[in-house]
């Protein structure tokens, strides 16, 4: 084997180890933040009644009293796992990819979403993640090669915030319970809009329930560059939610679908998800 060729490989498997243990470290990351989150207080009361939403306007009493059965213990924290579909294109060519993942949600201090998605070459896997005050998107193709990186700016985790919000209108709801840092308003007979307010971020979401409370769409303005010009601004966020089951004393949604540019000609559902389990993590109370 002649030299050069033995500096290539030496080179190659260099760089191979690196990318190893740089995939660890993301997914070190990724499971500190879960853990973290599973493990965070909350200052809700134990249990529901129906007597914490009496004086909501009409559409989000609607909503807890779809969503939360009376004396349901209560608790932020969402272990979700779900499949579906995942676009990597356009709403005129959408190359929707299989996709897995497993998230926890804890509004209103973060998620954690691991993903994979993709098949052969394709394939892609990471997270998606915000814990506290920080937030990061990461993902490689095959495993080993980052495609995506991105995080570590006000930017991002504003619009990871949103995310978080608008899901906890999709699963945690007792996350949205009256309480210090969410106030609800009526915007028409059948939409509630809640506020939510966390470390100096302020986030909105709608949530439009039919005649039995039960949620059909959550929108939020969300954060975000995903558009042609790559440029932060609002745009409108959302999705629909279907099939809901009981878990644990919550009615959720086992079928969701959203997107950017929710309610407007250029929507197309870039992400359609299949739950395929719900676990409602005990949450411990603070001392406060």
């Amino acid at each position: 084997m002649s030299e050069l060729l033995q500096a290539i490989l030496v080179v190659v498997l260099t760089v191979l180890v690196a990318l190893r243990l740089w995939r660890r470290h993301d997914e070190r990351a990724a499971a500190v933040a879960w853990d973290r989150l599973a493990a965070m207080p909350c200052d809700l009361p134990e249990r529901f009644d129906p007597v914490m939403v009496a004086g909501l306007p009409e559409p989000a009493r609607r909503f807890f009293g779809f969503a939360i059965a009376p004396g349901t213990r209560l608790s932020p924290v969402v272990e979700i796992s779900m499949a579906g579909e995942l676009s990597l294109g356009t709403k005129e060519a959408p190359r929707y990819q299989p996709m897995r993942a497993s998230q926890l949600l804890c509004p209103p201090h973060g998620l954690v979403w691991r993903l994979a998605a993709g098949r052969g070459a394709l394939r892609i896997a990471g997270a998606d993640a915000m814990e506290g005050d920080r937030s990061w998107t990461r993902f490689r193709l095959t495993g080993l090669l980052p495609i995506v990186r991105a995080g570590g700016g006000p930017d991002h985790l504003r619009s990871a915030f949103g995310r978080v919000v608008a899901e906890a209108a999709f699963w945690a709801p007792a996350a949205l319970l009256p309480q210090s840092g969410v106030a609800w308003e009526a915007i028409d007979a059948d939409t509630a809009r809640a506020t939510v307010r966390h470390r100096g971020m302020t986030q909105t979401v709608d949530v439009r329930v039919d005649a039995q409370g039960r949620p059909l769409e959550v929108t939020i303005p969300r954060w975000t560059d995903a558009n042609p010009e790559r440029a932060f601004r609002l745009q409108p966020f959302g999705g629909t939610l279907a099939d809901f089951r009981e878990v644990d004393g919550y009615r959720l949604p086992f079928r969701v679908e959203g997107g950017n540019f929710f309610g407007t000609e250029r929507y197309f559902p870039f992400y359609r998800a299949r739950v395929e389990s719900i676990r409602i993590l005990p949450a411990p109370r603070s001392r406060t």
